[in-house]
């Protein structure tokens, strides 16, 4: 065999110097170059999946948040129809009360002028009396009077 190296000219020893070199630099190589360079790769290669797990549960959470906004959405319009339904009724019952009241006051009004009417018309048709009846007296007194006066002067 060392004929055969001979032939093209090799040296078996640098031939195995140059092996032992080119695997203690291999062995430096993966121990200071691959090895770091590995992990790094599984580093990131681990965040990346991290971030696409987050970013689908971000998405899953965005459409409960959605579908519970559309809910509460959806709750807070059929609250909102019943306090205008309530608020309704409320004002339609209030307003009758406040109509109700307010004939009831204009009945009370009316029947306060009605009597207070009669009261003065009583009192006028008394006074209209005592007047007449002071007229007639003074009719009389005056009637007497020029009788009882005129024979005297004749």
């Amino acid at each position: 065999m060392a004929q055969l190296f001979a032939a093209f000219g090799l040296d078996w020893r640098l031939l195995v110097i140059n092996l032992i070199n080119f695997v203690a630099l291999l062995a430096v190589l993966y121990y200071f170059l691959y090895g770091p360079i590995t992990k790094m790769l599984a580093t990131r290669r681990e965040k990346m999946a991290e971030g696409v797990r987050n970013a689908d549960a971000a998405k899953e959470r965005l459409s409960e948040i959605e579908a519970s906004r559309a809910e509460l959405l959806a709750q807070a319009g059929r609250d909102a129809d019943d306090v205008m339904v309530s608020a309704r009724a409320a004002a339609r019952e209030r307003g009758e009360e406040i109509v109700s009241a307010s004939q009831a006051s204009a009945e009370n009004i009316r029947r306060t002028a009605e009597a207070e009417a009669t009261e003065l018309k009583a009192q006028a048709l008394r006074e209209s009396k005592q007047e007449v009846a002071k007229l007639i007296v003074l009719g009389m007194e005056h009637t007497m009077l020029d009788k009882f006066e005129k024979p005297q002067k004749a």
